[in-house]
């Protein structure tokens, strides 16, 4: 399950190593140009020593994660998904797998598997319809009046329902 090409930067620290070989460069320069410590320089230095290029990658590289789910477990929540969840929401879906069958699966990642067996795709969501109001015949002719029965302009005008000019 190993990755079968190289990184950028494993290229880039391959090719520096190979000058350190040809002799073009020193290991302490090397360092510098890989961004590195001298020490760190020297252990990259003795992998490549060892195996090449080929050395270069993570030894943890391409492996599984200890904390991934057993690959039965994930064959059991696709299943039920498709047979009883089809249509909900990967969120919804985790939420019903843990209450009803007792299966525990982060949405996250129940969202990942669903998207990598091809059995949901991201629905994009439609931008709200806005009307906006017709426009008036001419600039500031909106009217303003006052509906309430309380009396503001204190017996200096009419009750409720007045124009805001007073009239």
């Amino acid at each position: 399950m190993g990755r079968a090409k190289l990184s950028n930067k494993e290229l880039s620290r391959a090719e520096v190593m190979g000058r350190v070989k040809a002799g073009d460069l020193r290991l302490g320069e090397a360092s510098e140009l890989l961004e590195l410590s001298y020490r760190q320089g020297k252990r990259l230095w003795a992998r490549y020593g060892e195996g090449g290029a080929k050395a270069l990658p993570h030894g943890n590289c391409g492996r599984e994660s200890n904390r991934a789910y057993p690959a039965k477990m994930r064959a059991a929540v696709l299943e039920r998904v498709k047979v009883r969840y089809e249509d909900f929401g990967a969120t919804l879906a985790a939420e019903h797998l843990a209450s009803d069958d007792g299966l525990e699966v982060h949405a996250e990642t129940l969202r990942r598997w669903l998207r990598e067996a091809g059995l949901w795709r991201r629905q994009r969501r439609r931008k709200p319809y806005r009307q906006r109001r017709e426009r008036k015949a001419h600039f500031g002719e909106l009217v303003q009046r006052d509906g309430s029965l309380h009396e503001w302009l204190e017996e200096r005008g009419a009750a409720g329902l007045s124009d805001a000019h007073g009239g």
